[in-house]
């Protein structure tokens, strides 16, 4: 009687070890599911995230990524602070991606550069606002909308804030289809959002694309080595897709790698949203930083779209500029549905795209360019 006694009383510790902090850690987790199973808002990313957060929150549970030896805290040991993960990541990104578009017409290259303008600007706040250079970096470049990336420079300069980096990076990178349109409509009028663009694909040659993630992978890893990871699985995944000889091992890339590895890093940076160290001034200010950042990513890439429009008198749409950030393939999307919103005739896709991936390969060089100031300051 007294072991059955002891069993029901033991039925109850969980609830009673609950705190106000896991609780609202709970509640996210269950907000972020619910957009995206019912508003289908990025579900390859916030399913994961928030069943990692609710689990994580749960007491007694030793599925925390921090609870030493439970199944979730080998992956996030294994995988997020060896920077495995991210790398591996890339690799399947770079074998789904086609540069045709940016090979295509090289000028929206310059969408991608400006849409990270954002990551400085805010890296200049955050040393204002009295974070140190290494944590300061690291919150900066949640502004890549990368999550990979953010992850790959948090893990050197502020491992005790990746929670808070990793999970506002996936989760504004996630809301890209909420956070940009307000900012796109608000800095152009109707007129230029209706700006007709040429549609058809450039042919590329075979050989073009073959060189491309070859000549790229030298040439940047050259001039900033210390992405050199995550650009060269970007570039390697690439030639394997381009290279037309090697189908079994794009086709794991793409599907089996990516997948598994969406998956495991999502429950694992869930799982180390807790309460207790989550809710607190530093890491809300991560959150509110990043917004900034992601914003001013959005801003500059709209203006500068604006530029461009002056430039070329009336030919280019400035919605472009919102898609020179790194959210692969989210931006695109935002802009070609804000283009036919204002005209119905648009269609910006394809030039999209190749801003899209210019600013993939701007963000990883945003990156190492701080990552190489970093380590030659220290």
């Amino acid at each position: 009687m007294d072991t059955f006694i002891s069993a029901l009383q033991a039925l109850g510790q969980g609830f009673a070890a609950l705190t106000w902090q896991s609780g609202v850690m709970i509640l996210v987790g269950c907000v972020l599911l619910y957009l995206a199973i019912a508003k289908k808002i990025e579900p390859l990313l916030l399913v994961p995230i928030g069943f990692g957060i609710i689990l994580g929150n749960l007491p007694l549970a030793n599925l925390s990524a921090h609870d030493e030896g439970g199944v979730i805290n080998l992956l996030y040991n294994g995988g997020i602070l060896t920077q495995i993960f991210p790398v591996l990541l890339f690799l399947g990104l770079g074998a789904m991606i086609d540069f045709g578009p940016l090979l295509g017409n090289p000028t929206v290259l310059i969408f991608g550069a400006a849409g990270q303008f954002g990551i400085f600007l805010t890296l200049m706040l955050a040393l204002v606002l009295g974070f140190s250079r290494e944590h300061a970096v690291s919150i900066a470049t949640i502004g890549a909308m990368d999550g990979p990336t953010a992850i790959f420079v948090a893990t050197k300069f502020a491992r005790e804030l990746l929670p808070a980096i990793s999970i506002a990076a996936y989760s504004y990178m996630s809301l890209v289809p909420i956070i940009q349109p307000p900012i796109m409509r608000a800095l152009t009028t109707k007129k230029e959002r209706a700006t007709l663009m040429p549609y058809g694909e450039k042919k590329v040659s075979r050989r073009v694309k073959i060189l491309f993630p070859i000549v790229t992978g030298i040439i940047t890893t050259l001039i900033a080595p210390m992405g050199a990871p995550l650009m060269g699985m970007l570039m390697f995944g690439n030639l394997m897709r381009e290279s037309g000889v090697i189908s079994r091992l794009v086709d794991v890339s793409q599907n089996t790698l990516a997948n598994l590895v969406t998956l495991f890093l999502g429950l694992s940076i869930g799982a180390s949203m807790l309460g207790g160290d989550f809710l607190t001034r530093n890491t809300l200010a991560v959150f509110g930083l990043g917004a900034v950042a992601i914003c001013l990513d959005t801003v500059t890439g709209v203006l500068l779209g604006k530029v461009m429009r002056v430039i070329s008198r009336g030919k280019i749409n400035p919605l472009l500029g919102a898609a020179g950030t790194s959210a692969f393939p989210m931006s695109a999307r935002v802009v070609q549905r804000e283009g036919q919103k204002a005209n119905p005739r648009s269609f910006l896709l394809y030039h999209a795209i190749g801003a899209n991936t210019g600013g993939q390969i701007g963000s990883v060089m945003a990156a190492s360019v701080m990552l190489a100031i970093m380590s030659s300051v220290g």
